[in-house]
């Protein structure tokens, strides 16, 4: 009964159980608050609009516990969207402009990729300036004029539904990746790898774990989901443009450090961070129903985004504080000595670790 009682306390003052409650909440509050919240289209809308943001957080959340970031994502998104655009204005149909788009964005993540684990460069720069990089290279290549038409194919999916629900087609990409990505985070070997990675880069390598080759693949695997990313998002707005996509890199790195993932690497589960993408699908579709413009959504976010790290930075200095008590606790007042029971001439594993 004492172990179900502490887990219990544990799991509801873990960070993705209130997470979770604060959600459940805020959607209450909006439903009768705000009018037309819980309508079934604005639901619907309101999803698919954060269909192309939920894919990038999914590998963000890998790099980011691995100490690294992808801030190019949206930019990576934008140059697949163009690729696909003009592989249809070539002529080509609908499966082959994906999978040439698909192709663009893991280059993209190789491109990055080498530069961050072969070359050692900061992830943060590297992705700062390919960011600007693939941005330019959609303008090079279309100049500022958005490809359309789109195939029928692309549009049928991006406004259509699952079945008679209000589940927009555009978000069934990330309800079956999600999951793969909880798996192979939380119950794999590689998982573990990029968790050992964050926690201590350098007791990971010492330890045979191969960081530079895992940081590249997940560089990789993070262009070709922006890619698939990008061809959702301009199936949604309908036509190829060089600016498809811009600035939703915010939203995604404010879902991820929201949902409990560590700056600092090395800690974070899939479950609070689609807890945090709930709470910001529904933040987003407040203040879209109270009018308030695009710009001041983006304030919004920000200002999430500042708070979630401020909480994160509040939690790091609470357990570290724990952490103190709990050795001063395990030491004798006078000498320093750890306080061992009779009969024993060794110190504990844990006390020792202290």
């Amino acid at each position: 009964m004492t172990r179900v009682l502490a887990f219990a306390r544990s799991r509801a003052t873990s960070w993705e159980w209130l997470l979770g409650a604060f959600a459940v909440v805020l959607i209450v509050v909006a439903s009768i608050t705000t009018l037309g919240f819980a309508d079934g289209y604005n639901i619907e809308s309101s999803i698919s609009r954060m269909a192309a943001k939920a894919l990038f957080v999914l590998p963000l959340v890998f790099l980011i516990i691995a100490r690294e970031i992808d801030i190019s994502v949206a930019s990576v998104a934008g140059l697949a969207g163009i690729t696909y655009g003009l592989v249809v204005q070539a002529g080509g149909p609908h499966l082959v402009a994906l999978a040439t788009a698909i192709i663009t964005g893991a280059l993209c993540g190789t491109l990055n990729g080498f530069l961050v684990a072969v070359l050692r460069l900061p992830s943060l720069v590297v992705t700062l300036g390919s960011l600007a990089l693939f941005r330019g290279l959609c303008y090079v290549l279309v100049g500022g004029t958005p490809i359309s038409p789109l195939p029928d194919e692309l549009i049928g999916f991006a406004y259509g539904s699952l079945g008679d629900t209000y589940i927009p087609l555009t978000i069934v990409p990330f309800l079956v990746l999600a999951p793969i990505a909880a798996i192979v985070l939380h119950r794999t070997a590689f998982g573990r790898r990029v968790y050992a990675i964050g926690g201590n880069p350098d007791a990971a390598r010492y330890a045979g774990v191969a960081t530079r080759r895992i940081v590249f693949q997940l560089f990789v695997v993070s262009g070709a989901v922006a890619a698939l990313a990008g061809v959702i998002q301009i199936g949604i707005t309908s036509s190829a443009s060089p600016d498809s996509a811009l600035g939703f890199e915010l939203d995604a790195i404010t879902v991820v450090f929201l949902g409990g993932v560590s700056f600092l690497g090395g800690k974070g589960k899939i479950s609070g961070v689609i807890w945090a993408l709930i709470v910001v699908i529904a933040v987003r579709s407040m203040l879209q129903l109270q009018n308030l413009g695009a710009y001041g959504q983006a304030a919004v976010v920000g200002a999430i985004l500042i708070v979630s790290l401020l909480l994160a930075n509040l939690g790091i200095r609470l357990s570290t504080a724990r952490a103190a008590r709990r050795a001063r606790a395990l030491t004798l007042p006078s000498g320093g000595k750890t306080a061992t029971p009779h009969n024993q001439p060794t110190q504990s594993k844990e006390i020792h670790n202290a």
